[in-house]
């Protein structure tokens, strides 16, 4: 059992903090609204601290859970930031989808100052947490990854090291291309299904078994057609992540027109209000025939 800092105790971290006390580790907790932090620790145990710096000032790992760049950056390399006072040897293990150059900046960081850093984003959504079965890919070294392992254990149905620094990120935007890839067919499919007046529930058995059949169209063709999408991860945070790969894409040499596509059919979803509906909201930018 470890010496556990959690960081950010969102709709994410929450859960995924909560495996970790069950599981019998030592967490001290921290968030930016000291009001949560509290209620998690009144739920599970645990210390409250009042900076990154002081929940990280014992800790063997660091994890941190939190919205973007400037909120990690901050967490970790600001005035009371965690790297300030984790001690050599220790792990650092980073569950936001961020940007990869902020993780390999992490990693460089870390490294200066002996500390070890796993970029870790998940896949699996608010359910996916509170089941503790998330799927985790993973960018560090080996015996970083190999140690994070041991913990993310925990909450985590599927955990793969896909590379060196970054790789994490990296492969969480290549996921993140995907969905929104998928969820565009989707939503034009089921548009004309509806404009051929098919029975939806018949096409779904039908097409569902075949090669069209996808995690999506599983759990999410009757919702849209129902016109329902309060199902967990948000249009606003698909665009954060989108827009994230297309900035690596600048930088690699990638081509995303339909991912580019996407993004801004998004905006527009975000423009009808649905900023805090899940991403099969997709959908409502397609008028019914």
């Amino acid at each position: 059992m470890a010496n556990i800092a959690f960081i950010g105790l969102g709709v994410m971290g929450s859960p995924v903090a909560g495996h970790l006390a069950k599981a019998g580790h030592s967490l001290t907790v921290y968030n930016r609204s000291i009001g949560k932090a509290k209620s998690w620790a009144e739920a599970y145990g645990g210390a409250v601290a009042i900076s990154p710096a002081k929940a990280a000032e014992d800790a063997e790992i660091v994890i941190s859970c939190v919205g973007n760049d400037d909120d990690l950056s901050q967490i970790t390399l600001g005035r009371e930031g965690a790297f300030r006072s984790m001690k050599e040897g220790s792990l650092f293990i980073d569950h936001t989808t961020v940007s990869a150059r902020i993780a390999r900046q992490l990693f460089v960081e870390g490294e200066s100052r002996g500390i070890h850093s796993v970029d870790a984003p998940v896949s699996g959504g608010q359910a996916g947490a509170e089941n503790g079965k998330l799927s985790i890919m993973c960018g560090g070294s080996e015996p970083a990854v190999a140690a994070a392992k041991l913990v993310m254990q925990a909450y985590a149905a599927r955990i793969v090291h896909v590379g060196g620094a970054g790789a994490g990120q990296t492969t969480k935007m290549v996921n993140q291309i995907c969905i929104g890839g998928v969820l565009q067919g989707l939503s034009e499919a089921l548009r004309f299904a509806q404009a051929a007046e098919l029975d939806l529930d018949r096409v779904f058995e039908a097409i569902s078994g075949g090669a069209a059949q996808s995690w999506q169209m599983d759990n999410r063709w009757k919702t849209m057609a129902q016109d329902s999408f309060d199902f967990g991860f948000a249009v606003d945070w698909m665009r954060k992540d989108l827009g994230l790969a297309l900035e690596e894409a600048r930088a690699n040499g990638a081509t995303l027109p339909v991912t580019a596509m996407v993004d801004q059919f998004y905006a527009d979803v975000q423009a009808m209000g649905g900023n805090r509906q899940d991403t099969s909201a997709l959908v409502r930018r397609i008028t019914r025939a």
